[in-house]
């Protein structure tokens, strides 16, 4: 499964900022829900102000109860779990 252009090019976006030092983490509120969002942000500046470019939030809890990997067995694919199995 291929990583698509966009995702390669804004984690290198993020990998540059960070090395420069110039990542925020920022509460929000999510657009949707208007739970509170902790969200990863690139610090830029434009006429002497401070730009903020959001970039993804941190995880709610366990991590790695929120994503499911690649499956190693099918390329294509992703780990499934089992019916009535918790994450």
């Amino acid at each position: 499964m291929s990583i698509p252009s966009y995702a390669r090019t804004n984690f290198q976006t993020l990998l540059r900022a960070g090395g420069d030092g110039n990542l925020a983490l920022m509460e929000c509120l999510d657009a949707a829900t208007a739970s509170p969002r902790y969200v990863i942000c690139t610090v830029g500046r434009d006429d002497g102000d401070y730009v903020f470019t959001p970039f993804g939030h941190l995880a709610d809890g366990n991590p790695y109860d929120a994503y499911l990997p690649p499956d190693l067995d099918d390329p294509e694919g992703f780990v499934r779990l089992d019916a009535g199995e918790a994450p």
